[in-house]
């Protein structure tokens, strides 16, 4: 080794003792230690003396710009005294002992290590090797080898691996020198290869002789083991040799000796070490199965409910906890098939894809389980991956998914069909043609004797008095079109409750014969048009009855408050009914007109006689029927309880403890031909979900007040749970009744960061209160031990489902409950919003209703043009109108996206309100809208797809006009404008977001994209006008739910056949939108911290219209400054800041992180209870329930979690 020169730092005195004493040693380095050990001996002697004396000297030695550590390296090489060596690696002990991270770094780059290795395989070679030299040597190597990664490399190819094993075996009770040899083994035990080699050298039973029962004796040295068998068990190899050895059953009784005996809980280490030697053998099936065997289950159960009560041995339970939820043996979800309960036959399959798969399986085959869950590398494997392809994408680079080809980054317009195939389009657009010389531009507004007055947009914040005062009398003179208006709605009585009227006319013989069957149930003729007229008895009293049957219709019967029990039959609506009940009781039903201008129950009733479903659905919700009436005040997000997930998965656990206790009866099945499944007995809930958008498969009572539910898959489809819209009735006052939905796929909920389930209370809506409310308390979502089949999971295996649990009470006897996923919002309630819209239309608007084209299921897919009546028929006039630039909007392509619902009409209402800023909107753009494009879904309870069992959105590059004719004719339209150079100025598709807070956009952007993808691309690509960012900018000023942080431009390779990309890319639209809505609620601005409602999401849709008028100004269409100050009181607040930050690349979820560390991934390998707990409780912070809107603004973020886009 040559010579190192010294060098001295500035400021370091040359002449110091310690530099003086380091040229010394220096001066014979080499062959002068060799012929002169004694003065090497007494120089490191000396330097020894003055580093534990002097706590300068180590600063002086270990300076920057000195080479001390070169010298004393280069020494320890050279010399061959034992002494020497020994003072040497006394000087380094003490200088990396005082030092800090720092100089551990220096002495492995320096190759320290390497030459302490050299050390230890030259004294192992002596007969009777060094004692103290072999301890000295193994506590630096313990000391310096985490931060030399190549350690375990160098130790086993020079040897030193088998040098520390021997030494162990030979030195079992010299405590003093086995305590480093176990630190060393530990750090080795890092690296793969070398613990399978140590496996095989029997370091397995060595530990497991060191490991012994709870002793106040040698507790650091059987800390030291026990961290030393929980690295070698991490490989397989290893925990397959502890299985075989019957170690599983002596890793479980240590446990519980030093549970027992740690009363004062001061080994709490240890105890989770040995839980760790646990979690590391039953990451394999072998050791799953002898853990079930040595009774593991009990054994961790008992001891971590002896737990619970102490805070700080969490680490402990939620370890237990793990290893529990692992071992949990994967049972099979009850259920016949995980397709659909419902069958749709398609005449046209594609030849390829899941739909095709599903198609071309055999029948008979299991489609539940997999017949390859014994295959025990398989699991294993598995076992080590991420929960499903969300957390695999998210766990890869960001950049993954970003497209990086530049031909498909340039929007082109594809050449589209040729133009003889799109003029059957032309019908839909007559306003291009119109030439309004039919109508009579100076009659009078209205034809009633009052002015009509303007619908108001029920928005969370609506316009001043004064406002709408103006807008009035701005209406009033104006021409009208031909049709004639309808007297406006009076809102100021409101009247809560009304009869149902008998009907006159007879029923036939069947329609009774069918009474007979099912008395709570009332049939009326088919040739009836209307349902019961309001102000007649309808039976004797009863408490809350099954769906009245209006032609084949279905309506719940409500008896009056205080009515009887009731026996076995209902008279409900019968003749004998109401001879024998004198009055009978009446349906209280609240006057939702009164309350809700747009709601027409009659109305709504003729809405569902034309919805076809699959399953021939004769029933109507009571929520549909009566109407939803936002609450005045909000809902703020729920506070998570801390153990709430933890307390629920021992309950889960406690099944398989204690199955003596669980019920398992089926109370609710739509797989057999007799649903529900039994009668109420006042001991068991009711369940049902045949009705309109309805989604509950089976329902299984667990407990007496605990009940499993699973929901059906999407039609033609195994998978897509996640919507739900169920009915219960049958509660007991007070109760606490617990729900648990256990076959949800994705592995993040926001349930999971304050949201609540919707229950919606026919007893409160007869009250006056009809309306959806936020409910439920212990709300988590996690994983269960339900094992999902490779057929759902395109072909993974060893995945399971999630359960999404909660708790409620009910506060009324005889009570009919609704819960539901969101606020829903039916096809029927489209189609009876749009005829209300229609029917109160001024004659100023330009209002047409189309059918676009049929679905699948028969359903008739509406298509609206919105604008201006031109203000004559002067061809200036209609040249003015034809020029208008078109704006086009769709929504609901996701049937359990009822937000989107939500967010569309407040966008309807508001274009066609009767205030100023809308007509100002109407006579700058023409709008086409296809307010459900997904009709089929919404109908039948689907969550993602159509009735071809395929994601809408994901077919917009090349649609099949016979599988996706919505789609298909959506995007002939957009075609046709294109070709005949009218392509929108913006388009924008409505959706909602089930893990992501606010309101946000994703858009395309060629210059963002190149960005985030870091490739390389000319100057010219990097030019590109901002107008994409002018929208979601301006929606960030005025909507109070909106967040620019969360949106993204980029466009993903995974997103290429959405509606967004392929109108950017294919119809040359640069303003070509995604706007998500969440279905939890908001983290910034005015409505931080709250849930989202109703309100909110109209809201939301009411100030994407104005924020167009703004844009309209921006673009230079028009300049009305004269409304500024009209629309700054329809905003309310100040705008928000906005960030000045560039847009990134969303792929993150905006939650914070709980005091309870969360389990998402029961099979993790590397997961670290204690360490995640002691992040979680560092980085949480309590978030204000009240802040200003300053306040909001300065509060700081909460952190975030991978999460991908909803579209």
């Amino acid at each position: 080794m040559n010579k190192p020169k010294m060098a001295s730092e500035k400021g370091v005195p040359s002449n110091s003792r310690a530099q003086i004493l380091l040229a010394q040693l220096e001066k014979i380095t080499g062959d002068g230690m060799v012929r002169d050990p004694e003065t090497a001996r007494q120089i490191t002697s000396k330097l020894l003396h003055l580093i534990q004396t002097q706590e300068k000297t180590s600063k002086e030695m270990m300076s920057k710009g000195t080479s001390g550590m070169e010298v004393i390296l280069s020494s320890l090489e050279n010399t061959r005294d034992i002494q020497t060596i020994l003072n040497i690696l006394c000087i380094l002990s003490e200088l990396l002992t005082l030092g800090k991270g720092r100089r551990v770094g220096v002495f492995v780059s320096k190759g320290g290590t390497a030459v302490l290795l050299r050390i230890l395989i030259t004294a192992n070679k002596e007969f009777h090797p060094n004692e103290e030299l072999m301890l000295q040597v193994h506590a630096l190597l313990a000391k310096v080898g985490p931060k030399d990664r190549k350690l375990g490399v160098k130790a086993r190819l020079t040897g030193a691996l088998n040098v520390t094993i021997n030494l162990v075996k030979k030195n079992l009770q010299n405590v003093k020198l086995l305590l480093p040899c176990l630190q060393v083994l530990r750090v080795y035990s890092a690296n793969m290869v070398n613990a399978i080699s140590l496996g095989k050298s029997g370091a397995i039973e060595l530990m497991f002789k060191i490991v012994a029962p709870y002793s106040k004796k040698n507790t650091s040295l059987i800390k030291v083991a026990v961290d030393a068998l929980v690295a070698l068990l991490k490989s397989k190899t290893n925990a397959r040799r502890a299985v075989e050895g019957s170690y599983v059953s002596t890793l479980l009784a240590l446990y519980l000796d030093w549970h027992r005996n740690d009363t004062w809980h001061r080994h709490t280490v240890i105890r989770k070490g040995l839980l760790s030697c646990l979690r590391n053998v039953t990451n394999i099936k072998l050791g799953r199965r002898a853990f079930t065997k040595a009774d593991g289950m009990r054994i961790l159960y008992n001891s971590s409910s002896e737990c619970l009560s102490v805070r700080t041995l969490d680490p402990l339970v939620n370890a237990s906890s793990l290893i529990m939820r692992k071992c949990f043996p994967k049972n099979r979800l009850p259920l016949p098939t995980i397709k659909s309960a419902f069958h749709y036959q398609l005449e046209h399959v594609l030849a390829s894809g899941p739909v095709a798969q599903l198609y071309s399986q055999p029948p008979g085959v299991d489609d539940v389980v997999d017949d390859s869950d014994d295959n025990e590398d398989t699991e294993a494997d598995t076992e080590n991956d991420t929960e499903n392809e969300e957390d695999e994408k998210d766990c890869r680079s960001l950049n993954d998914d970003i497209e990086k080809d530049l031909n498909k980054l340039h929007p082109q317009k594809i050449p589209s069909r040729p133009y003889e195939e799109l003029r059957v389009y032309e019908r839909f657009f007559a306003e291009l043609s119109e030439d309004f010389q039919g109508y009579n531009f100076n009659s009078p507004t209205t034809s009633s004797s009052q002015p009509a007055q303007p619908i108001v947009v029920p928005a969370a914040q609506a316009l001043s008095a004064d406002h709408v005062a103006a807008a009035t009398a701005q209406n009033v003179g104006k021409p009208s079109a031909p049709e004639p208006t309808i007297p406006p709605l009076q809102v100021d009585a409101t009247q809560l409750a009304e009869d149902f009227s008998k009907n006159e006319e007879p029923h036939n013989q069947a329609a009774e014969q069918e009474q007979l069957q099912t008395p709570e149930y009332v049939t009326l003729n088919a040739d009836e048009t209307g349902v019961k007229q309001k102000g007649s008895p309808v039976g004797a009293p009863k408490p809350t009855q099954s769906p009245l049957l209006l032609e084949g219709i279905a309506i719940r019967c409500l008896a009056a408050a205080g009515g009887g029990t009731g026996g076995g039959g209902s008279d409900c609506g019968s003749e004998g009914g109401e001879d024998e009940g004198g009055e009978g009781s009446v349906l209280e039903v609240p006057d939702t007109a009164q309350l809700l201008p747009l709601h027409d129950l009659d109305l709504y009733v003729e809405m569902v006689k034309g919805t076809k479903s699959v399953p021939h659905y004769t029933e109507v919700a009571y929520p549909d029927y009566f109407g939803h009436v936002a609450p005045t005040y909000r809902e703020p997000l729920l506070e998570r309880l801390y153990g709430v997930q933890r307390s629920k998965i021992f309950q889960d656990i406690e099944r398989l403890i204690h199955p003596n206790d669980i019920m398992d009866r089926v109370v609710y099945d739509l797989d057999l031909p007799r649903c529900p499944v039994i009668e109420s007995d006042g001991e068991t809930l009711r369940f049902n979900s045949k009705f309109e958008s309805g989604n509950l498969r089976k329902a299984i009572q667990i407990r007496k007040y605990e009940y499993d539910l699973i929901l059906n898959s999407d039609i033609n489809s195994n998978h897509h749970h996640q919507w739900f819209y169920f009915e219960v009735s049958g509660m007991r006052v007070g109760t606490m009744y617990r729900f648990n939905i256990i076959n949800c796929e994705k592995s993040n909920s926001q349930f999971n960061y304050g949201m609540q389930v919707l229950m919606y209370s026919v007893q409160e809506a007869i009250s006056g209160r009809p309306r959806w409310v936020r409910t439920g308390s212990d709300i988590c979502y996690y994983k269960n031990h339900f094992a999902r089949s490779s057929m759902a999971t395109g072909g993974q295996k060893g995945k399971s489902y999630y359960t999404m649990t909660f708790s409620t009470s009910f506060s009324h006897k005889d009570d009919v409950c609704y819960f539901s996923y969101h606020y829903p919002y039916t096809y029927s309630s489209l189609k009876m919003h749009l005829s209300k819209l229609e029917a109160m239309k001024a004659p100023e608007i330009y209002l047409r209703q189309d059918v676009l084209c049929e679905t699948l299921g028969g359903n008739g897919c509406p298509l609206l043009t919105i604008s201006a009546m031109p203000e004559s028929n002067s061809s200036d006039h209609i040249c003015q109108f034809r020029n208008r630039p078109f704006i086009f909007l769709s929504a609901r392509v996701h049937p359990g996206e009822t937000n989107a619902s939500w967010v569309m009409k407040g966008t309807l209402e508001f274009l066609m309100g009767g205030s100023l800023l809308a007509a100002t909107l109407r006579e700058a753009y023409i709008f086409k809208i296809v307010p459900m494009l997904n009709p089929d879904g919404v109908v039948n309870g689907n969550h993602r797809c159509s009735l071809s069992g395929e994601d809408l959105n994901r077919q917009w590059q090349n649609p099949n006009p016979e599988l996706h004719p919505t789609i298909y004719h959506t995007k002939s339209l957009l075609q046709y404008l294109a070709h005949t150079q009218r392509a929108p100025l913006v388009f924008c598709d409505f959706h909602g977001h089930s893990r992501k807070k606010n309101v946000f956009m994703y858009g395309c952007s060629l210059k963002e994209t190149i960005w985030q993808s870091n490739i390389s691309a000319p100057s010219s690509d990097l030019q590109e006008d901002l107008a994409y960012r002018a929208l979601p900018k301006i929606l960030s000023q005025i909507a109070p739910a909106f967040s620019m942080a969360s949106c993204s431009f980029v466009v993903e390779r995974s997103k290429e056949s959405t509606a967004r990309v392929v109108v950017w890319r294919e119809i040359g639209v640069q303003r070509s939108y995604t706007m998500e809505s969440t279905v939890c609620g908001c983290d910034q601005g005015k409505y931080k911290g709250f849930q989202i409602g109703t309100k909110e999401l109209e809201e939301m849709g009411a100030q994407f219209c104005v924020a167009l008028l703004r844009l309209k100004r921006m673009t230079g269409l028009h300049n009305h400054q004269h409304l500024l100050d009209l629309e700054s009181d329809l905003i309310g607040t100040q705008p928000k800041a906005v960030s000045s930050c560039p847009s990134t690349y969303v792929m993150d979820e905006d939650e914070p992180s709980f005091l309870e560390a969360v389990d998402y991934s029961a099979e993790s390998n590397d997961e670290d209870t204690e360490a995640d707990l002691e992040a979680a409780a560092s980085a949480a912070d309590e978030v204000p329930e009240r802040l200003s809107d300053a306040e909001s603004n300065n509060h700081h973020a909460w952190k975030s979690e991978p999460v991908t886009s909803s579209q």
